[in-house]
């Protein structure tokens, strides 16, 4: 299955003044982040949503040309693996026939990577409460403890 989006990409985006100054340009951070938020939206749908889909890693991504202002950027993602623990969609950005972006990007299902956890794991905690930290085992210090606090939902 796929799924297709599109970005207007608009001069009134303050960060596209910032990322080169004077010469303004989507920045390439934000059109992988288009690309996996279509392609998380295509993963959850392949399961009902019944899993929490987080962004796992971009294994392999090649940016081939600019999007400016007044570009609609098109993004396709195509699942081409979906299992239990998350999936991996091959992605691409195109302004109209001109390639801009193509590569992999991989997703986990934050749920099945939770069972050890204290507390119910759910999309409120995992974006409001640093559900995610305590999943990934980050933001800790050197001898483990939380450098956030962690307080989740009931």
């Amino acid at each position: 299955s796929y799924a297709k989006t599109i970005k207007n990409v608009s001069l009134a985006e303050e960060h596209l003044h910032d990322h080169f100054p004077g010469f303004a340009v989507m920045p390439n951070s934000l059109i992988i982040e288009g690309l996996a938020q279509t392609g998380g939206i295509l993963l959850g749908e392949s399961t009902g949503f019944a899993h929490i889909v987080v962004l796992a890693k971009v294994p392999k991504m090649t940016f081939h040309s600019w999007a400016c202002p007044g570009d609609t950027l098109t993004y396709t993602v195509k699942l081409i693996d979906a299992r239990n623990e998350g999936g991996t969609v091959e992605a691409t950005a195109y302004v109209g026939d001109r390639l801009v972006a193509e590569g992999e990007i991989m997703f986990a299902h934050a749920d099945q990577m939770a069972a050890d956890l204290p507390f119910d794991l759910n999309q409120h905690n995992v974006v409001f409460d640093v559900g995610l930290l305590d999943i990934l085992e980050v933001g800790k210090a050197g001898d483990g403890t939380r450098r956030v606090a962690a307080t989740p939902a009931p």
